[in-house]
């Protein structure tokens, strides 16, 4: 049975239109789960007892279970077990500008970048709609705070489950939803050309983001098995169009590992690949764990490669650490509940 929160505001009403139903009942109805944050159809009392009823028999209501909240400061790492009992993650992020979350996608990833623990992780299948908004709605309900900022960069590949992604940023985003601006909302990819040729047609203000970890072809290979079908080239290429045309501002992601893509040479070779464009990077200090084998760089080393791209006119900030005592690698807090 399809849950309700996989269907975003057009095709609630396009439901209660198909059943000889009122319009309106679409945005009574996302008023009580979005803004009222009540799942139970007996409070719903402005929607006809037949029409909840009929609710009732099609859909399902429920939330997602959540099994363990790792904190730290600022921090809060949420286990959830869904339906089929598989594990994803979210984090909550506490800034001066308001609760940012990190949500996940899909459970597992096909993406397989060497260094990141949801990569290690085979895709298992791809998350439906009804999965991302539920971490939203799950975080909020425990934190019992308003979710400002969504980041779709968690375990899983979004435009790899473009789709649902897409529906997701449409429920999140929606005034009768939950209301969060498009320009708070974030989607990161390691740079799947197609849909990013696609995503630059999404009429929303929806930040993109880019992984991309290396300067080169030869490094991105051997981090990023993406970069053999999707070379540097030929994502930089389709970057600057996609700048051109929705003259939004890009950010690049780059984690910093020790002695491998964090060297003088590496930092002047992002400069030069990214310089002109309308973007900044995000170094991001790697967050450590047992099965991968890769170290976070040194602060001096990250200090020296912030300082480089500085001097050559690059846009650049250091992400702030966030849970370096709980399971802060992505996918990490699954892999330890699965004990694989």
């Amino acid at each position: 049975m399809k849950s309700i929160y996989d269907l975003d505001i057009e095709e609630l009403e396009e439901y209660f239109l198909s059943n000889d139903d009122k319009k309106f009942h679409a945005d009574q109805l996302f008023s009580w789960l979005y803004q009222k944050k009540t799942n139970n159809l007996s409070d719903m009392t402005n929607i006809k007892k037949e029409t909840r009823d009929k609710l009732q028999n099609e859909f399902t209501f429920n939330n997602l279970e959540i099994v363990k909240v790792e904190k730290d400061i600022d921090v809060s790492k949420y286990l959830f077990k869904l339906n089929d009992r598989e594990h994803i993650e979210a984090v909550l992020m506490r800034h001066d500008y308001g609760n940012s979350i990190c949500i996940s996608s899909q459970v597992g990833c096909n993406m397989g970048c060497k260094f990141c623990e949801s990569g290690r992780r085979k895709k298992v299948r791809n998350l439906t709609t009804s999965e991302m908004v539920l971490q939203v709605l799950g975080v909020e309900e425990n934190l019992q705070e308003k979710i400002t900022h969504v980041v779709i960069m968690g375990i899983g590949e979004p435009f790899d489950n473009y789709d649902n992604v897409i529906r997701f940023v449409k429920i999140i985003n929606s005034p009768k939803g939950l209301q969060i601006g498009s320009r708070h909302i974030t989607i990161s990819t390691c740079g799947i050309i197609p849909k990013i040729e696609e995503f630059m047609n999404f009429p929303y203000q929806v930040n993109l983001a880019i992984s991309l970890h290396a300067p080169n072809n030869n490094l991105r290979n051997k981090l990023m098995p993406i970069n053999k079908v999707y070379s540097i080239d030929n994502l930089i290429k389709i970057l600057k169009k996609y700048i051109e045309k929705t003259n939004r501002r890009l950010t690049f992601e780059y984690i910093l590992l020790d002695g491998i893509n964090d060297t003088k040479e590496c930092a002047l070779e992002l400069a030069s690949l990214i310089k002109g464009m309308n973007a900044y990077v995000n170094l991001i200090p790697y967050n450590n764990t047992d099965n991968l084998g890769f170290n976070r760089s040194k602060t001096i080393q990250i200090m020296r490669f912030y300082d480089i791209l500085k001097k050559n006119k690059i846009n650049v900030t250091i992400r702030r650490e966030f849970g370096t005592k709980i399971s802060a690698a992505c996918g990490q807090l699954r892999s330890k509940e699965e004990s694989i």
